[in-house]
């Protein structure tokens, strides 16, 4: 009996220390009260306003990057209302639309509404960061899964937002994605 009590209290010894990585050392255990002392505000009526240019890559479950893409997107606020328009380039050659609805109260809280997007997503803008968490739903020719996702996005000090999201199955890691995103002025002021 006692090596059938060890091997539960073993079991239950790591299913405690994974849990205590998940939720207190991880990527999706950041809070935005991590970021509340910064030099920078991230007001996302400001920062995600106008035309943007993306750029990034997605990683698969084994940490490979699976795709790459270029997004333009054009993001107008009302107020504390804004759309934002989102038009992927993935290396494939497909293309990929979306129009974000987000709200932002006063208290910083954002509500993110979207066509692929199971219900409302919810996040906060606490200094330099944002967080965002939603249900993504896939399209059927990737197989229709719906993913939770973490989204997190960083103002650098040039003004350029670092984004990194997290989608997962069951609590399983599935993909992850790495972008930046610059006014577009500021990309063709560079070329010129």
């Amino acid at each position: 009996m006692e090596p059938f009590l060890f091997a539960v209290l073993g079991g239950l010894f790591i299913i405690a220390i994974q849990w205590l990585i998940k939720k207190r050392l991880s990527f999706v255990a950041q809070r935005p009260e991590d970021y509340a002392e910064s030099d920078q505000t991230f007001d996302i009526r400001e920062v995600l306003n106008g035309p943007i240019i993306c750029e990034g890559v997605i990683y698969g479950p084994t940490g490979r990057v699976t795709s790459r893409f270029v997004g333009d997107f054009e993001a107008e606020w009302k107020g504390n209302a804004g759309i934002m328009r989102e038009t992927f380039t993935y290396d494939s050659g497909n293309t990929q639309n979306r129009a974000w609805y987000l709200t932002l109260n006063e208290a910083g809280r954002i509500e993110a509404r979207a066509d692929d997007v199971e219900g409302v997503g919810s996040g906060f803008q606490k200094g330099n960061a944002v967080q965002l968490r939603y249900r993504l739903r896939l399209p059927e020719e990737g197989g229709g899964h719906v993913l939770d996702v973490t989204d997190w996005m960083y103002l650098a000090p040039n003004g350029t937002i670092i984004n990194r999201s997290q989608f997962r199955k069951f609590g399983i890691q599935v993909a992850e994605l790495v972008a930046t995103m610059r006014p577009a002025e500021e990309l063709l002021r560079e070329a010129a």
